[in-house]
This record gives structure tokens, sequence and C-alpha cells, in this order.
């Protein structure tokens, strides 16, 4: 097994670890990151991103993150494919093993492992991803103005989603799979006072229609088994994030979520020397511009770290 020694090990890319490697590099720190099995992150599978500042005219999402990574490899950060596959923070030594067959020990350790929309796992859904099929309606509801959309869901998410796309969109075919929303009393009684918004209860989609980009849903109910087609643009998949924290769980602190906890107004975690970044510890805001601002908090903390060590 190859050994390798650094200053900063950062575990994951995205505008977190990009942006954290950044810093690291520009500091004068050893900096290695692990890009993991998406590199780029979720921002890969988005097609135009208009809200980040610096692009006035917009930017592919795989494209940002190109000149993401091009910036901090500028600064001399070791930019590596492949995984980080587990983690040994037993003791002072911080140790990370990658799927590379290498044992990478560190000063200090960033991870920007994001998190992973949860999906409905259906070919149309996955084949139609960024071409009218999304997870975030503050990302992409822009592109929908005007147009008829579906939202996916029954939670707050869920009822946060339509309501924002209900001032966006002529109208918002809200999906929930059962009789009931999970949603808070205050969000539920704000979707049914939405002329906007119309509920499909005990419905889930079948398929979702279009080839080159989405024109309409199959739904069915569940208690009639009665399926039908509704005509629109947009569908917006709103049933949750799972967080990529999954090696971490045996030594940091995570929620009921499994979000890393991090010390409020900074990126500490519960093991000196481990700072937590981007969507992994953030489940409120999971913006592009937050995430790369959580990852220059981690880099600035990771390098007072390491020099008062």
């Amino acid at each position: 097994m190859k050994e390798i020694s650094v200053d900063v090990l950062i575990i994951g890319s995205g505008p977190a670890g990009y942006t954290a490697a950044i810093y690291t590099s520009r500091a004068g720190l050893k900096t290695l990151l692990y890009k993991g099995d998406q590199p780029g992150g979720q921002l890969t599978i988005t097609s135009d991103v208009e809200n980040y500042p610096g692009y006035p005219s917009g930017i592919m999402g795989p494209e940002m993150m190109v000149d993401f990574e091009k910036q901090a490899g500028r600064f001399g950060s070791d930019i590596r494919s492949g995984m980080i596959s587990s983690v040994d923070f037993s003791s002072d030594t911080l140790v990370a093993f990658s799927d590379n067959n290498e044992k990478i020990t560190a000063k200090s350790i960033i991870i920007s492992t994001g998190a992973s929309a949860k999906w409905l796992n259906l070919e149309s859904e996955q084949r139609l991803n960024g071409k009218g099929v999304s997870a975030c309606a503050v990302c992409d509801g822009f592109f929908f103005r005007g147009q008829d959309v579906a939202v996916v869901g029954g939670g707050d998410t869920a009822a946060e989603e339509a309501l924002y796309l209900s001032k966006l969109t002529s109208k918002v075919h809200l999906i929930v799979r059962r009789d009931e929303m999970r949603a808070s009393v205050i969000m539920q009684n704000r979707i049914k006072e939405n002329n906007k918004i119309q509920i499909h209860w005990n419905s889930e989609i079948k398929e979702i229609k279009g080839d080159e980009s989405v024109d309409g849903i199959e739904i069915i109910n569940n208690i009639s088994n009665e399926s039908k087609i509704i005509k629109l643009s947009g569908v917006f998949i709103a049933i949750g994030h799972q967080p990529n924290t999954e090696i971490f769980k045996k030594y940091l602190k995570l929620d009921d979520s499994g979000y890393i906890v991090t010390k409020p107004g900074s990126t500490l975690t519960n093991i000196p020397g481990i700072f937590a970044t981007g969507d992994a510890q953030d489940k409120i805001y999971r913006q592009a511009v937050t995430a790369a601002g959580s990852g220059c908090m981690g880099a600035l903390d990771a390098e007072r770290f390491i020099s008062n060590n």
C-alpha cells in the first residue's frame, strides 16, 4: 500500500471541495483532493446555472465545475480521481484510505462529500434529468416561468418547492403518495390556500413523458388504480436528500438525517482537525454559492488549526 502524507486532505469535489482547495493551496499547504464517485457533485447533472455570481450569461453546471477544478489546480492542488473508501479517526493521526490502495495521513481533513437527491428510480426520470426533471426548485424554477410543472413529495421540502414554484409558474401539480401530507400544519394550510397548486392525493408518477424534454407525466392512483396523463414542462422531485457521510458515522457526530454536525458559525466537527463543508453538513440552503462559501470557511478553519498545532 502506497503511503502519502499531506497538510490537507479534501474528500469530495463540487463547489465546496474545489473552493477549499483553492484557499488551502494558495496558502502554501500541501493539498490533496479526491473527487469522489460524482466528480463535480450535483452540478454535473445540472444544465444551466444562472444564479451563481460571476457568470452574467449563465453557465452549464459541468463546465462550471471544470472551471473550479482548473482554478484549484492552478495553485498546486493535487486533484485525483477516485474515492476515499474508509477513514480512521481513532487517534490524533488522521488517516484515510483510497480505492486506489493508498493510505493518506493528513494534518487536517476537509469533508466535502455533499448529498445526493433521492429519486423515484424511473428510467424516464434518469433519462430526462436536466431536461425538465430537477431536484431543486430554487436552482431551476426560473426556467419554467409561465408553464405547468409537478412537484413530487408530501413533506416540508415538497411544500416549500411547490409554494416557491407557484410564484413563477402557471400551475403546480403536487403529487402526494398518501392521503395526507407529512409537512407541518402551517405549510399544509399554505398549500391548500394556494389556488395555483392542485394536490393529487394517493398518487405516484408511473412515467415521465417526453423524448428530448419533459412534456407530461402519467400518474396512477394507489386506491383506484386509475391512471391519467397531465401535460406539463417540468418535474421537481422533492422526496429528500441523503448526505454522503456513511464512512464517517463511526467517528463524527451526525444528526438524525445523517448530516455532519458542526459548531455554529464554523465548519468544526467533534474531532479536532476535521472540518465539514457544503451539503454534507448543510440541509437548509443546498446552493452552489453557499457550498462554495462553506468551502472557504473550511479552508480557513483548517489553516488556523494547522498553524496552531
